[in-house]
């Protein structure tokens, strides 16, 4: 019997703060790799200064995933044909969010985005800014309504994290079952 194909993933990371958050799902989707057929990363310049600034180095670069640059609209992502399953924007800014709740696509993230739409398929949007206002409000409500799923990144503090990756991965690991990957992580009950 022939084993199915693994996931194929977009991962865009924009400039909101939360470099953390991509860090620590690049890692796992690394440890993951023999679930996923290819991953596929897009950075906006803001991420790459953001994470430069949180994390205090450029190691976005040195993950085993192929980069594309924002403005490559070649990218396989940028088609449904290449038939991507599953689209993380993590961590989504506000102004992104926008974008593609009106339909607007300027860049590589916000055309993938809206494949993933048209296409029916997977799109989690790991929004962080805080507090929110009517018009985030509203552009939740959007992209709810067209399926993609928003997943704040707001963590859980039951299995008792001990620092900034931990607390960051209790919303990764979200995202990662969102994205149906099987993981060995805290399941409520089992404490």
């Amino acid at each position: 019997m022939q084993t199915p194909p693994g996931k194929k993933i977009v991962l865009a990371v924009t400039g909101a703060s939360g470099s953390v958050y991509a860090q620590v799902l690049l890692r796992k989707l690394e440890s993951l790799s023999a679930q996923i057929e290819s991953v596929g990363i897009v950075m906006s310049d803001n991420a790459r200064e953001v994470w430069k600034h949180e994390i205090g180095d450029t190691s976005y670069s040195g993950f085993k995933f192929p980069v594309y640059d924002k403005n490559d609209f070649s990218a396989p992502f940028a088609s449904g044909s290449a038939r991507y399953d599953t689209m993380i924007v993590c961590p989504c800014s506000m102004g992104t969010l926008a974008r593609i709740a009106g339909g607007i696509s300027n860049d590589l993230t916000t055309r993938a985005a809206d494949v993933m739409l048209k296409e029916r398929r997977r799109l989690i949007l790991v929004t962080r800014d805080t507090p929110l206002n009517l018009i985030h409000i509203n552009n939740m409500k959007t992209v709810t309504e067209a399926g993609a799923i928003v997943c704040p990144a707001s963590p859980s503090f039951y299995s008792r994290p001990e620092s900034i990756e931990d607390v960051a991965l209790t919303v990764i690991d979200r995202v990662i079952d969102l994205c149906g990957l099987n993981q060995d992580t805290f399941r409520w009950g089992n404490i």
